[in-house]
This record gives C-alpha cells, sequence and structure tokens, in this order.
C-alpha cells in the first residue's frame, strides 16, 4: 500500500498535483487550495493510504509541488 500524507493549509493551489494525478488530487471550488481525494484530516494534515498503482503519479505529484508538502511512501507488507 501506499501512504500520502499532504499539509492543506500550507497548500498555494498551483495545480501541481492535480496535474500528475487527477483521480487522486482536486482543486477546491470553495478557496483554490488542492484537496486530497478521500484523505483524512488529523491535526491539519490529511493522510490517504491507496493502492500500490498510484505511487508513481503520487510521487510525481509530490515532485511537482513547489511548497514540498506531499510525502508519499511505499508501505511494507
Amino acid at each position: 500500500m501506499v501512504r500520502i500524507l499532504f499539509q492543506r493549509g500550507r497548500c498555494i493551489g498551483c495545480n501541481g498535483c492535480v496535474e500528475a494525478a487527477p483521480l487522486r488530487w482536486q482543486v477546491s471550488k470553495k478557496d483554490g487550495r488542492c484537496t486530497l481525494i478521500d484523505g483524512k484530516e488529523k491535526k491539519g494534515i490529511y493522510q490517504a493510504v491507496v493502492h500500490p498503482d498510484e505511487y508513481q503519479e503520487n510521487l510525481q505529484a509530490a515532485a511537482n509541488c513547489p511548497m514540498r508538502i506531499i510525502q508519499v511512501t511505499l508501505l511494507k507488507k
């Protein structure tokens, strides 16, 4: 499995994550910041555990982020 961590409060809404992984990221029409689809929030950090098939595209999403607020980790079984 793959764990994605995201600090939404620091997001500037550049859309880089959405371009890399559009099935996992979207831009909020409410505030213009990006949103981690199916992410659960705890103390300002959003987390989602997703299928390993999404690893590469979310790694690219993290690389595209100029704020460096996305962390993608491949979890061991």
